[in-house]
């Protein structure tokens, strides 16, 4: 690292004001202070402290995102395996069996590591691709503003694919995180500033720009072309709104909730998203309250459509219980809805923005049977609204210290 560090402390006046790149300082300024601490500290007794800044708060929600990243990874190859080891009986053509036997060397659904190759073999080039074309983005709007690259679009860039299914081109992963960076966060004046979530911004205009390759209610697999009817078709949460309850068994739960279940990338387990907002609530990152607003909402709505109920609509009769763990609810709940720039900031503001949510997801899948998810389009709804929840608290606030002190 000394050696690194000489490397730095010699380039600086190159980028520095007046050197030869100062326009690209912002480039330079991103390589230092991702792998040493920023000189620049406030060191007067009027400033309060921690050792928690922004670098550090962004990497810990990387680090919350690990359990769901290797999850893709493993399921990603595993449902693949599930659905080539059935498919034997459907290959037609030469093309068919060669890629058959390609996949059988990776594609083995009792062997962990050969699923996780195979999964990562799909989810390494959707990432890689997010991030370069982001990062690209992300710096060149740094340096025409002369803003320092922060690291906030590490998780961007990871939050994406894990929201996408493996089975996109990669020209519309390139596309979708463009959309998502420059009109979901950089036309707001960048970092800080966004009122949308970058990553499902992007997200949401893919599934309407392109809904072939992104639907609401179809499962998507790896090995997609030789796939079995069963995996070809809806996912649990539209079969539920075809035939209701019949479909959603104890099973149907728990596989749900441990994530054995096909779909976008990083959204199937429940378990891993919250083994992450353990990490999140652990050092105070992600908000309790608004995971707690999200499951209340959820929940009462949930009842209440229960207790209404339907005779032609299924998806009434779905019980909250199916709706946590099924869908993107849990990752949507821990990582998206708890965004710190496009989130409500207030602490009472926080329970009524997740509590929205919870609400808007439950009427968007059983009131729209059509779209059964729902998570993506609830979050991005509440986001216009929470700075609007925020400026009543504040009022509220300012209101009840004028009072308080007579002014």
């Amino acid at each position: 690292m000394d050696f690194l560090r000489k490397i730095l402390d010699r380039l600086e006046p190159t980028f520095s004001k007046g050197g030869e790149f100062e326009s690209l300082y912002p480039l330079y300024e991103a390589a230092d202070t991702i792998h040493f601490s920023p000189l620049d500290r406030a060191k007067g007794s009027a400033h309060v402290r921690d050792g928690l800044d922004l670098k550090r708060l962004m990497l810990t929600v990387v680090a919350a995102l690990i359990p769901c990243v290797l999850w893709a990874l493993y399921n990603t190859g595993y449902q693949a395996a599930v659905a080539v080891e059935g498919a034997a009986t459907r290959l037609d053509t030469w093309q068919d069996i060669i890629f058959y036997d390609m996949l059988r060397m990776t594609a083995d659904s009792t062997d962990v590591i050969g699923c996780v190759v195979h999964g990562a073999i799909y989810f390494i080039p959707v990432y890689v691709t997010g991030l370069a074309v982001g990062g690209i983005i992300e710096a060149t709007f740094a340096i025409v503003r002369k803003h320092e690259i922060t690291e906030g679009f590490l998780v961007t860039s990871l939050l994406f694919p894990l929201t996408l299914p493996p089975t996109i081109p990669l020209w519309q992963v390139a596309l979708g995180i463009a959309f998502g960076v420059i009109i979901g966060k950089e036309v707001f004046g960048g970092v800080g500033m966004n009122v949308l979530n970058p990553a499902l911004t992007g997200r949401a205009f893919l599934f309407f720009a392109y809904p072939a390759q992104i639907s609401g209610d179809q499962v998507w697999i790896a090995a997609d072309n030789l796939a079995a009817d069963g995996y070809s078709g809806a996912t649990y949460l539209a079969r539920a709104a075809e035939s209701g309850l019949d479909t959603l068994t104890n099973e149907v739960w728990w596989n749900g909730f441990f994530g054995l279940v096909p779909g976008s990338m990083g959204e199937t387990s429940a378990l891993c998203a919250l083994l992450g907002a353990g990490i999140l609530i652990f050092t105070q990152i992600g908000s309790w309250r608004t995971m707690v607003g999200v499951f209340v909402g959820t929940v009462a709505m949930a009842g209440l459509l229960n207790w209404v109920g339907s005779e032609t609509n299924p998806m009434f009769a779905v019980p909250w219980h199916f709706h946590v763990v099924l869908g993107g609810w849990a990752f949507g709940t821990v990582f998206m809805a708890t965004d710190p720039v496009s989130s409500a900031f207030t602490e009472r503001g926080k329970l009524i923005y997740g509590f929205g949510i919870g609400v808007m997801v439950i009427l968007i899948r059983v009131v729209n049977p059509a779209y059964p998810e729902g998570m993506m389009l609830a979050i991005l709804f509440m986001n216009i609204f929470a700075p609007l929840i925020d400026h009543f608290f504040v009022q509220a606030n300012i209101k009840r210290r004028q009072a308080r002190y007579g002014v």
